[in-house]
Order: C-alpha cells, then structure tokens, then sequence
C-alpha cells in the first residue's frame, strides 16, 4: 500500500468523553442540515442524502460481533487502525452468533492514529447521510473509552488493491470496466451533489468490491466538502496517500474538486497495468508508475507492452487506447485542463461497449485444404 501523507501538527489531543458526544451529535446534524442533490444527479447517478439513521452501538455490544476483536477476524489494516469481521442480527442490529444474520465490517482506531477522532467524524458525516449504490453504507457507530468505531456493510470481495495485486486470480477485462465504471459513478455522485464533496484519497485500496464485483467507494476519512461562493479550491493540510496524489495539492495544499480526478486516472493505470502506483522495490526509474508509463499511453505499440500480462491479451486493443488516452486528461498538470468525473464516466461506458474479438486460429486441416485450393489467375497471367 501507499505511503500515507500528513503534516506534522496535529489539531489536539482526544477531548474527553462528553465533547465526544457533543462532537458526533454535530457530525449526524450537519448530515441532516445538507441540501439535496440536484435533479439531474439523482437520475444519472442514482443517489440521494438521506436522514442519518445510524445505530450507536455499545463497545461491549461490537467486542461480542467481532468475538473480542479475535485476530482471526481482521480482515486488514489502514491508517486509522483494524477492520474486523462480525456478525448483528439484521432486523434488530444486535450482535449475533458467527453465520447468523448478517455480515458486517467494524473499523475500529487504533491507541497512534493520531487522526482518529477527525476521520471517525468525517466517516459519520458524509456517508451517514449519502445514500448511493456505489458508496459503501455505513451502519453504525460507537465512541468509548476513547476508541473510536465504525460499522459498515461487509463487502465480499474485499479492496480492488487485493484483486489488482495480490490476488492469484486476475480480474478480466469486462470486471475491470464494471468495477472501473462503478467507481466513477459513486466519485460523480459525490462531485456533482450541489454542495460537492471531495473525496481526497481516491486509490485502489479504498475501492470495496461485494460478491457481483460492483465496486463501492470506502472511506471517507479524509473527505471535504468542495470550494463555494465561487472559489476554485479549498485550502487544506496535505494529507492522502503518495503516488495518487494530485501534484498541485502536494505543492500547495490547494485542493479541488479535480484533484479527485488525477488519483482516478492513476488508479485506472494501474487497472490497465497491474502495477501499484508506487512501488520502491521497482528500479529507481520505474517507482513511480505515472512517471514510468505516461510516455507509453500515447502509442498503440507501447502501450500493449505495458498492459498487464494476466491479461494474456485477452482485451480489445481499441478500448485499451481510449482509456490511455483518458488517463493522460485525468492527469493532466493543470486541474482546469482534466475532464470532469461525469465526461470520464462518459469515455468509461463508451469504451465499454467495445468487446474484444478472439482471433480464430484456422485449424491445420483447414489450412491444408486451403493450400491444395488451385489458385485464381488473372488474365495478365495467360
């Protein structure tokens, strides 16, 4: 995984348990106090702001999901600290015995996460009150005993990251699409909602995959809301990850709206590639996978050498260079000349429409009889 950014101050230490309650009740009314999302974004991108109706769970309620936080339930690791695997009943959200009910994710912050109480609040306030297929839902939350926890639908499939890099298996080019396609329609949603949020960690790693391999956004620790009265950034502490961040963010600390749409572009080459977008046990010239491939996308020839051998070349050509070419806009130095995620949606479903041809290799027999055929001669030849 990425190396995580943030500056060295830190905005104080956790408050004590009643501010912490005073804090959440803020997070869940400001859900309440957005304004809807406009007319056009509800048919395109099929989401909408919701009342939050989050439970407060208890921590003694998640150590039973989770069977004491066993590490036998974890099913990985980030920067705010465990996700683990539990089980609630699913009328009544109470724990349940393992297999029963369904099956739920507990984020739960680690003693060093020095961001905790920020992130968990980010979390609360933006997907406690976004509705979106494409996002993953949030059920939950608990504070106590200054620890800080989530809980969130399970996704099966678990992170792109996974799949693109780890798994054995590797992911086809009709799923790559389905899932490159899902992810742009949960950041569209989220740009185009009329208080538009930043999302500012867009990586493969934050994009979950449940059982049909539908691809839902996670966590919104680090999520902004967008520039208004007519700015074209919001000013902020330099955090995300390295690698898929936005070059004019990591120089300034301006963040835009398109600063979401470089770190698409990063993840959609490494989709194409298979390769992280930061590696440091790649040679020195090739760490950095933006700068190690960007001259290749401009070329049919070159990019087939850098498309992802488990491929086995078993895509078209011609939907691969369209989104080389989408790659090369989404990252783009300027954020005014990279597309918006509603245009890169566009390019995704078009080059989807693009099915891969399988050569027909003529059988031997075949080209035998077609070798004996006697040949046709012009009139020149007589």
């Amino acid at each position: 995984m990425g190396n995580c950014l943030a500056n060295s101050d830190h905005d104080g230490k956790i408050q004590k348990k009643k501010k912490q309650q005073n804090n959440t009740s803020s997070a869940v009314a400001d859900g309440e106090k957005s304004v809807g999302v406009g007319a056009m974004n509800k048919e395109r991108y099929g989401g909408k702001i919701v009342k939050p109706n989050l439970r407060m769970f208890t921590l003694d309620e998640l150590k039973s999901v989770t069977r004491n936080f066993r590490p036998d339930t974890v099913l990985g690791e980030g920067g705010f600290g465990q996700v683990f695997k539990g089980w609630i009943d699913k009328n009544t959200y109470k724990p349940s015995k393992v297999g029963v009910g369904i099956p739920v994710a507990v984020k739960k912050s680690s003693a060093d996460s020095l961001q905790g109480l920020q992130e968990w609040q980010s979390e609360v306030k933006f997907l406690g009150k976004f509705s979106h297929p494409n996002l993953v839902k949030l059920l939950g939350f608990c504070w106590e005993e200054d620890q800080f926890l989530l809980v969130y639908e399970y996704m099966q499939k678990g992170s792109l990251e996974s799949h693109i890099f780890k798994s054995p298996e590797p992911l086809s080019w009709e799923i790559r699409m389905k899932i490159a396609i899902g992810a742009a329609r949960g950041l569209a949603f989220l740009h185009t909602s009329e208080k538009s949020v930043i999302y500012r960690d867009f990586k493969s790693s934050n994009i979950l995959l449940d059982g049909d391999f539908n691809a839902k956004l996670s966590d919104f620790g680090l999520a902004k809301l967008g520039p208004v009265n007519g700015r074209s950034h919001v000013t902020t502490r330099i955090m995300g990850t390295y690698g898929y961040a936005a070059p004019e963010y990591m120089a300034t600390g301006h963040l835009y709206v398109k600063s979401d749409v470089y770190g698409f572009g990063v993840v959609l080459l490494e989709m194409l590639t298979g390769l992280i977008a930061l590696d440091r046990n790649r040679p020195t010239n090739e760490m950095n996978l933006v700068d190690f491939t960007k001259g290749s996308l401009h070329d049919k020839k070159k990019l087939k050498k850098i498309m992802d051998q488990r491929l086995d070349q078993q895509y078209p050509l011609a939907a691969a260079f369209l989104i080389a070419q989408l790659i090369l806009q989404c990252l783009e130095a300027d954020p005014k000349n990279r597309p918006s995620m509603e245009q890169v949606l566009e390019i995704l479903e078009k080059a989807q429409t693009i099915k891969y041809k399988p050569k027909v290799k003529k059988s031997r027999s075949a080209q035998q009889l077609q070798n004996k055929r006697p040949k046709e001669h012009s009139i020149n030849d007589q």
